[in-house]
């Protein structure tokens, strides 16, 4: 059985699949030149992360295809109903890449409180010149501890990010309109646990009470932080989305941070991947990275496992 790769995966998951009798192919083929490339080669899984769709025209022309894996979590740029009605298995890896993101919701959140993505901006052009005025521009830091973090969307990557959030010492509030309550359990170093019971809110108790927001929902329809959130917010909110670029309307958000409402905000993903707008790019108020959420070598290493272990259960 053949397997190709599109977007890569893990050298862990290539040497898993290959032990189990499979052929993987790691080109990247051109979207527009995918469907031949499947026939051509007779490929029975496609695997993708963000960049590869897998659409009708592929799942309708490709009928040697048993299964669409995703490296991830979301699945929008997968025909996900179509392709199981055509009796294809589609496949993600749900659990594999939260901690990751969290912890990069995290770098982002400290940077923000503190001026990181200012303050190593200007300190190479002026460090040297204007070190005191630097300094007095960037010391009213805020620390977490103590502070409410509201997080939109409670499933894995939001209970992970909640946990982040425990072990800061933030209280935290959750919003998610499948989920009543949950136990987070923290494990730590030496094999000590704590468990923490939370019960999701109202989503606009969330938006009202919290010093930080992040989101952790799918892609959907609307915008899930419109101007009518905004105004519900505290003023001199941080927020982050690590989730999908178009749950937060980032014209609105930018006015929000003009009036201040919006202390900063960071950004992972964006209405127009791969070109943001560049009033984003070029706003200082905003901590950017080019969806990275999932990108660290052990949640790439999960990733390839956790899509192995599945296409070997399937397939074998």
């Amino acid at each position: 059985m053949k397997v190709l790769a599109n977007d890569g995966v893990s050298q862990s998951g290539i040497d898993a699949l290959e032990n189990a009798g499979f052929e993987v192919n790691t080109t990247t083929v051109a979207q527009e030149q995918l469907a031949n490339y499947l026939n051509d080669n007779q490929i029975d899984v496609l695997l993708v992360r963000s960049a590869t769709k897998v659409r009708k025209d592929i799942i309708d022309n490709c009928p040697n295809l048993k299964i669409i894996g995703r490296g991830g979590v979301g699945m929008d740029n997968i025909d996900v109903d179509y392709a199981r009605s055509k009796g294809i298995h589609v496949i993600n890896t749900p659990a594999a890449s939260s901690h990751s993101v969290a912890e990069l919701v995290f770098a982002h959140l400290l940077g923000l409180s503190r001026f990181l993505h200012q303050s190593n901006r200007d300190m190479p052009l002026e460090g040297d010149s204007n070190f005191k005025g630097l300094k007095k521009n960037y010391s009213k830091g805020t620390e977490l501890k103590g502070k409410t973090i509201g997080v939109i969307g409670f499933g894995r990557i939001g209970q992970a990010t909640a946990k982040v959030a425990l072990g800061l010492g933030m209280k935290v509030l959750a919003f998610d309109p499948f989920i009543e309550k949950t136990d987070l359990e923290l494990e730590f170093f030496d094999g000590q646990k704590l468990s923490f019971e939370i019960k999701t809110i109202s989503k606009e108790d969330v938006l009202k009470q919290s010093d930080f927001i992040t989101l952790h929902v799918p892609a959907q329809k609307d915008y899930v932080i419109d101007k009518a959130e905004f105004d519900t917010m505290k003023d001199g909110v941080i927020i982050a989305n690590a989730a999908r670029g178009g749950v937060i309307n980032e014209v609105a958000l930018v006015e929000a941070i003009t009036s201040g409402k919006v202390a900063s905000a960071a950004l992972d993903v964006f209405e127009k991947e791969p070109k943001p707008e560049i009033q984003l790019l070029m706003n200082p108020s905003l901590s950017l990275t080019p969806h990275t959420g999932a990108a660290t070598n052990e949640a790439q290493d999960r990733i390839g496992t956790e899509l192995a272990t599945q296409i070997i259960e399937l397939l074998k």
